[in-house]
């Protein structure tokens, strides 16, 4: 009889390859009429999609202009990442349907170390 040490809880699964997915989005917010509204709007956003898909994000531009601005979003995981990903870009166009665009990046671990 086996040890209870020895004894697998969980089945094993098989191990994936760790990636990392960098997704730029470019926004339009036609509906912003001054600065105020758009870093309202932003600001739902950012936590909606932090909320809902785990991922870390930052505007990286258009700080001072009042219908445009660009989100660096980043995810983790394995092969499942590039689902999350085309989620990610499907919510952010719901939500700027006038104008968005993506521009996504795909590194496995290994791509990233020296």
């Amino acid at each position: 009889m086996p040890s209870p040490a020895s004894a697998a809880p969980y089945p094993r699964r098989m191990p994936t390859t760790p990636r990392v997915c960098l997704i730029e989005a470019h926004l339009h917010f036609s509906d912003s009429h001054d600065l105020k509204g758009k870093r309202k709007h932003l600001h739902s956003i950012k936590g909606q999609l932090r909320a809902r898909f785990g991922v870390a994000v930052a505007e990286t531009e258009g700080h001072d202009t009042w219908q445009r601005s660009a989100l660096l979003i980043a995810l983790v995981g394995g092969a499942e990442v590039e689902g999350r990903a085309d989620d990610v870009e499907r919510y952010l166009w719901e939500r700027c349907p006038d104008g968005c665009s993506f521009e996504r990046t795909v590194r496995t671990l290994e791509d990233l170390r020296p």
